[in-house]
């Protein structure tokens, strides 16, 4: 499989398993992975720090429509863009700028650093809007 391809299949795993079952994507991560979060000042360099974010994270939606945007790849670098509306239940979203309770639409941008195959890095770009 060529390297584009194989960088896309490991994206395209990562964001159908990640809120499934955090557990079951870490595997795609290198071992000195590092995912940033710079609106909500969140930077994770663990697997394990990682693994409780997703838990803590997707317990706190309800209610989750995800829309996909766009999704491209260069040699070492995968985008995907996609829109996300949910319901904030629970205090999971570390910083989050809005209150539980909210029905929010978040515009992600997700950057992926691909390194033999999988993900070295991720940096998440989120643009949150309330709208109920």
């Amino acid at each position: 499989m060529d390297p584009i391809a194989a960088d896309l299949a490991t994206v395209d795993a990562h964001i159908r398993g990640e809120a499934q079952d955090p557990a079951s994507v870490l595997g795609l991560y290198t071992e000195d992975v590092v995912l940033e979060m710079p609106s909500r000042a969140l930077t994770l360099t663990s697997h394990a720090a990682i693994e409780a974010n997703y838990r803590r994270m997707f317990a706190a939606m309800a209610e989750v429509e995800i829309t996909p945007v766009d999704r491209f790849a260069t040699s070492d670098r995968v985008v995907d863009e996609c829109l996300v509306r949910f319901r904030l239940v629970a205090d999971g979203f570390e910083n989050a700028p809005v209150p539980v309770g909210s029905l929010v639409e978040l515009r992600l941008m997700h950057v992926f650093a691909m390194r033999a195959g999988r993900i070295a890095r991720e940096t998440v770009y989120e643009g949150w809007q309330r709208i109920g």
